[in-house]
């Protein structure tokens, strides 16, 4: 399962965050280091589509899709040379997927820290691109060396040149000009900044109408001018979503739109997160079970089949496939097939986020 880790400076509200992504019990309080070992749990990824399919097909059971969470304990300025948790605290990062940067932008003078969010963000990013310059530093002489005699390694050793030169100025590879093949290059060795990233700005629960100046300012900083990045940014508080998180279905549902939030942020942050992990959603459905399937855009029908099961995979015929939005429209599976709307799909097929699908498999 694909996973994104929390990632901020202390008391930005990384924990409560967590807790409410995950229903999870992470030690949410004001000091740093309230977490030290990082906590993991999974997440749910909202999709209207899956429940009106579930409602389709008068399902018994229904399944989402879903991402792991990781909450790692806060970084502190010097955390590349050892500060606060260190290296314990950057070990952790590489082992996501995606990050998302918590930046505190809400005022409380019974917490420490600052408040202004391009802070959090200037030492956040400036910590990790040390910390990825110290690792090309080491890495670059010995790509270098094995070029002179390795005609084949001259490619990654041009990517690790052009990645030092980034990094040597402060800047993120996630932000950077770096093209896409020498991402691809530096890809084995699990740098900070060569991934995704996704900043949450956490304003206070009285403050939700600076979310747009606020996540502007955030996203001016990030995204700058000539710039293709995999970054996205969202407002929220929060303390909000972490309150509503604890409620029933329909009072949460009911809370959130009293407060003009509609589904709430948390689920745009997740979806937000699950796309920029490249990742898409299958469906199949019937009476016993509607079930959200994850796999990675770019996929064609064989692997796609593999994510329910390796025999499927194997042992693959064809697939018979229709848009979600169409079926739902044509009102069953049964009818859609009786008026020819489901196609038949070979091994060449890519599946589009929202097909839904029936799998013929020989084994």
């Amino acid at each position: 399962m694909e996973r994104f880790g929390l990632v901020g400076l202390p008391n930005a509200g990384k924990s409560s965050l967590y807790n409410a992504l995950t229903g999870g019990g992470a030690l949410a309080a004001p000091y740093a280091f309230a977490t030290k070992d990082p906590n993991i749990g999974v997440a749910q990824v909202p999709d209207r589509r899956l429940l009106a399919l579930a409602e389709m097909s008068k399902t018994k059971k229904t399944v989402h899709a879903s991402v792991q969470v990781v909450d790692i304990g806060g970084l502190v300025e010097g955390a590349s040379k050892g500060e606060g948790l260190g290296n314990k605290f950057l070990s952790n990062i590489r082992e996501v997927d995606a990050i998302v940067f918590v930046l505190r932008a809400f005022k409380d003078d019974d917490v420490p820290g600052p408040d202004d969010p391009l802070e959090h963000l200037r030492v956040v990013e400036v910590e990790l691109a040390l910390a990825d310059l110290e690792t090309v530093e080491k890495r670059l002489k010995t790509a270098s060396k094995a070029a002179r005699v390795d005609k084949n390694a001259t490619e990654e050793a041009e990517a690790m040149q052009r990645a030092y030169d980034v990094l040597a100025e402060g800047t993120p590879i996630y932000r950077s000009n770096l093209s896409k093949d020498d991402r691809e290059a530096l890809a084995p060795h699990f740098l900070l900044t060569n991934r995704p990233v996704l900043a949450v700005v956490n304003v206070g629960e009285n403050e939700l109408d600076r979310i747009p100046a606020e996540v502007a300012r955030v996203r001016a900083e990030m995204c700058p001018p000539g710039v293709t990045a995999d970054i996205e940014v969202i407002g929220m508080s929060v303390q909000i979503e972490a309150e509503a998180a604890q409620l029933e279905e329909n009072d949460r549902a009911e809370m959130l739109e009293a407060l003009g939030l509609g589904d709430g942020a948390l689920a745009t942050m997740v979806r937000s997160a699950y796309h920029l992990l490249g990742l898409r959603t299958y469906f199949t459905t019937g009476e016993k079970e509607t079930r959200a399937w994850t796999f990675r855009a770019g996929s064609k029908a064989p692997e796609c089949a593999g994510r329910i099961h390796t025999d499927f995979q194997r042992g693959f015929i064809r697939a018979e496939v229709i848009g979600c939005g169409e079926l739902l429209e044509i009102g069953s599976w049964t009818k859609a097939k009786e008026l020819g709307k489901v196609r038949l799909e070979g091994k060449d097929y890519e599946f589009v986020d929202g097909d839904v699908t029936e799998f013929r498999f020989n084994v």
